[in-house]
């Protein structure tokens, strides 16, 4: 290791008027506080620091001995001077130098709210955006079995994107260079109602589409512009953990809705959570259980929404890719009073570096969310909109969906298949018909988060039922992601868990 001496130690300018010697103690002492200058280490000698701070030795040793006094060195004879080990604790407030953080903590959520300094306190909001239920650091490896929620990115075209892409850039137009509408790109919302009137039965036009980063954004911006704090909204559970943090760091109180073979049941919400004024569902494929929603429930759930004047939030977030039933029709199709807004999403059908997402919002929010949506984050880039626009009117998005459909269907019975030969008596999936994932089902009383371990342990990517838990415990299972790995790697991979979980040293 370098003594300190050889190494550059970074002052801060002296500003007009102050005296050397005050510049050059507070330099030092902000080093120290800050960690630049860790506990124990070695300064410059005088004589080095003199010269490069251009200031006389007298100055430097005047220095040093004020700091010694206030205790922030410890001077040894014929060693030189060294910042404390141990500083007073009222000098940080007892927060911890950086020059000693201890290895922090992995940068995962859940609940894993970043390290913050005590004088710097989070509001109520602030602690509840903190605990984010997705990984921090992203996910770039590999995918390899079983990655949920995420489209196989060998099997998309990159090269077709990249031409296209190419082609725009070479072709910008001024249009694309200034600002956009709050709502997005409307050659691409125009291409966009296009798609969901025919592929959904949603009646709209480009004036009803925004465009967005995210679902999560939908969410996020359709509570803030329709709860107060202490609203009561009502989620499924077990559900989507994204949607019910979101509202709750909305200020909302959130009440978890059983759901069963027809999905979210409302009747249930009615009498047992009255009174809320906004509900999140996954109406065509529920999160993580499997099951689409009745219709019954489906018009129940469009006269509360009436009778309460609520919102409601419809995640469709992978119905494109129903490969064993036909396509269904979005709730927001039944919507004639306008009270469903319709979430879809691009980066699970493309790939999720996109982050194009877009609602399909009633007339009678199009103006405030316009608005609200400009105050927050004026638009979405609009370059990569443009690309996506041409994608989608040249007839490459159509295609790329039914090529997936079929691929991802064929991926889905080798699931099912290898589950039968290798799990069977370990853990249940059910027949597949729909999305790039599948529940898979322990036992009663089986601990899903022990089995999950043993899965990691084993290199493989699964995520407890449990996880998805709101104000009762789920099914004990696990979610196995099927569509971003071949068939090989499937077999492998149920044969890996079947191992893993007969025996807890697998791995």
């Amino acid at each position: 290791m370098r003594r300190a001496g050889h190494i550059e130690l970074a002052l801060g300018p002296r500003q007009p008027g102050v005296p050397l010697q005050r510049w050059l103690y507070e330099s030092l002492r902000a080093a120290i506080l800050g960690g630049s200058l860790a506990p124990g280490a070695r300064l410059p000698s005088t004589r080095d620091l003199a010269a490069r701070a251009n200031v006389s030795r007298g100055t430097v040793l005047g220095v040093f001995a004020q700091l010694e006094a206030e205790g922030y060195l410890t001077g040894a004879v014929g060693r030189g001077s060294f910042v404390t080990r141990e500083l007073p604790e009222r000098l940080t407030d007892g927060a911890p130098l950086r020059g000693v953080t201890p290895v922090p903590e992995p940068r995962m959520a859940p609940s894993i709210a970043p390290s913050i300094a005590p004088s710097i306190a989070l509001s109520t909001r602030g602690r509840l955006l903190a605990r984010s239920p997705f990984a921090l650091d992203g996910r770039g490896a590999p995918a390899r079995a079983f990655r949920a929620s995420q489209p196989d990115l060998d099997a998309f075209p990159f090269e077709l994107w990249t031409r296209i892409a190419a082609r725009r850039a070479r072709r910008t137009r001024r249009d694309l260079l200034g600002d956009g509408e709050a709502l997005g790109y409307r050659p691409l919302r125009e291409a966009i109602a296009a798609y969901v009137g025919v592929s959904r039965g949603i009646a709209c036009t480009a004036a009803h589409v925004a465009i967005l980063g995210s679902v999560q954004q939908a969410i996020d911006l359709a509570a803030r512009l329709t709860l107060d704090p202490g609203d009561s909204a009502w989620v499924e559970d077990p559900g989507y953990a994204g949607a019910r943090r979101v509202l709750e760091a909305a200020g909302a109180r959130v009440r978890g809705v059983p759901v069963d073979a027809h999905g979210f049941d409302v009747d249930w919400a009615r009498e047992h959570a009255p009174g809320a004024r906004f509900a999140y569902v996954t109406a065509g494929r529920q999160a993580p259980l499997g099951p689409a929603l009745s219709l019954e429930r489906r018009l129940a759930l469009l006269d509360w929404a009436r009778g309460a004047g609520a919102v409601i939030v419809e995640d469709d977030y992978d119905s494109e890719y129903r490969f064993a039933d036909p396509p269904l029709a979005a709730l927001k199709s039944l919507d004639t009073a306008g009270h469903v807004i319709y979430c879809g999403t691009f980066s699970k059908l493309l790939f999720p570096a996109l982050r194009i997402a877009y609602a399909i919002v009633p007339d009678a929010l199009v103006d405030p969310f316009a608005a609200a949506w400009s105050l927050t984050a004026r638009h979405v880039p609009l370059d990569p909109q443009s690309v996506l626009h041409a994608f989608i009117a040249e007839g490459h998005f159509g295609r790329h969906v039914r090529r997936m459909r079929v691929l991802y269907g064929e991926r889905a019975a080798a699931l099912e298949a290898a589950a039968q030969r290798h799990l069977a008596g370990l853990l249940h999936v059910p027949r597949l018909s729909a999305g790039l994932d599948a529940p898979a089902f322990f036992a009663p009383g089986t601990d899903d988060v022990e089995m999950a371990r043993r899965a990691a342990r084993a290199g493989l990517e699964t995520r407890p039922l449990s996880f998805y838990a709101v104000e009762r415990a789920a099914p004990p299972g696990l979610v196995l992601g099927f569509a971003s790995i071949d068939r090989a790697a499937i077999e492998a991979g149920v044969a890996a868990l079947a191992r893993a979980l007969e025996d807890p040293t697998a791995g």
